[in-house]
């Protein structure tokens, strides 16, 4: 059976002719691309293995291609303004958009609009959900990233507004880029701001885990799936390589490019706007609005490959290719349905008769009982006691351990001296 074959997606700001366009990873050669509009920065996704979304450079629409079918566009999302970041759960069930302030929440299956948040208080540059597609983050101009709970999100009336879990104030100028390790709601998530610092937090329990200050703005950043570097792309077109296990542990370092110069990819001529590392954690991908993308030798930092783009690059990404991107003849497994401009629950009657059955989680249990957020933090602090329990209890029973080998020594000490005295009084006699 032949191995996966990783695939570079990217976009530019060129123009119409080629939206997206493809290469395989390895070997550099060029695949057949998605053509129609072009897409703007971080406003590209793949959803459910089965299509591609691209959220157009201007323009109030996302563009909808099945991925065997890269020469037509399959649909529309129109959406009530530009959108300005998009992203979609890897689970592929649900997508969602930052449009001005405000976050849309659409439910894949029926075209619904789930839900309109509205916590931040300028535009949105960034959108990001975990890999169990649990929970999702929201970064903006307001210097705020929000961590948000889905189900949690999907349990709340249309009359309630929806809380994040955590928020995020530690940027102090607008947020440029996010990205969630492994983990579901355990992982840890980095952040990138015009301030000149990388952060690194704990989604689980909000906490800060390291700030890395540098000497310019930073637009990009992606974590190796290893997570033992994070990689972070300047406004001067350098790519720096922070190491995440060094020593010692510092939650606030500085990195000082003339100290760490083996640790920096050179090549690029302006600001780095995204980055993509392979499977297996040797090669980094990176685009620019120089107009170029390249592929790099993480171990060596020389660069492996360049492509020439006629636009400053907007997105650019490694993925496993579906098996069915490069299968003329395959369909996806349930077509796309409309999708709907209004929040679901305030359409007319006619459109609602017109629709089907839409299940939301947990509202059986809304003010019956804890919600699933309660339930949650509930259980950790549970865990966390229960562990706090273990370790007391582990020290007790060492306790008492060593004191049985401490008695242990003492009586194996007395027969060893015992054994001696009888030696000496037996080699003395024989003397005599």
């Amino acid at each position: 059976m032949a191995a996966p074959m990783e695939v570079a997606l990217v976009t530019d700001a060129a123009g119409p002719l080629s939206n997206c366009s493809v290469w395989e990873l390895h070997s550099g050669s060029a695949l057949p691309g998605y053509r129609g509009g072009n897409s703007g920065a971080r406003g590209l996704a793949l959803l459910g293995g089965e299509h591609l979304l691209g959220a157009q450079l201007g323009k109030g629409y996302i563009s909808v291609w099945e991925l065997q079918r890269k020469d037509q566009l399959q649909q529309k999302i129109i959406c009530p303004g530009l959108v300005t970041c998009l992203t979609a759960s890897p689970n592929g069930l649900y997508i969602l958009a930052g449009i001005a302030e405000s976050i849309y929440l659409w439910e894949v299956s029926s075209g619904n609009l789930l839900a309109i948040l509205n916590r931040h208080y300028q535009d949105l540059t960034c959108l990001c959900f975990t890999d169990d597609s649990s929970q999702f983050l929201s970064g903006g101009k307001d210097c705020l990233v929000l961590v948000w709970n889905l189900y949690s999100t999907l349990q709340v009336e249309h009359s309630q507004i929806p809380e994040p879990r955590h928020v995020w104030s530690r940027h102090s100028l607008p947020v440029t880029d996010l990205c969630c390790g492994f983990g579901g709601p355990l992982a840890r998530a980095a952040t990138a701001s015009l301030d000149q610092t990388v952060k690194l937090w704990e989604i689980s329990s909000g906490e800060l885990l390291l700030s890395v200050l540098f000497d310019v703005g930073i637009m990009a950043v992606t974590l190796d799936l290893s997570e033992y570097h994070m990689f972070c792309g300047g406004m001067d077109g350098s790519i720096f390589q922070v190491d995440l296990c060094a020593w010692p542990v510092q939650r606030d370092r500085a990195f000082h490019s003339e100290r760490e110069n083996g640790k920096i990819f050179k090549g690029h001529r302006n600001q780095v706007t995204c980055l993509s590392v392979s499977t297996d954690g040797s090669l980094l991908l990176s685009g620019s609005h120089d107009e170029t993308v390249r592929l790099w030798d993480i171990q060596s930092k020389q660069c492996l490959r360049t492509v020439n783009h006629k636009g400053p690059v907007t997105n650019a990404f490694i993925t496993l290719a579906p098996a069915n991107m490069f299968n003329p003849d395959s369909k996806p497994g349930v077509p796309l349905p409309k999708f709907s401009k209004h929040l679901h629950g305030t359409e007319s009657s006619e459109d609602q008769g017109a629709e089907g059955v839409t299940l939301r989680l947990g509202l059986h249990q809304q003010g019956a009982g804890e919600s699933y957020l309660e339930k949650a933090d509930r259980l950790y602090s549970q865990m966390c006691s229960t562990r706090e329990k273990n370790l007391m209890g582990d020290q007790e029973q060492l306790k008492i351990q060593v004191t049985e080998l401490e008695d242990e020594v003492s009586t194996l000490r007395k027969i060893n001296k015992n054994l001696f005295d009888f030696s000496a009084r037996i080699i003395t006699k024989s003397a005599k």
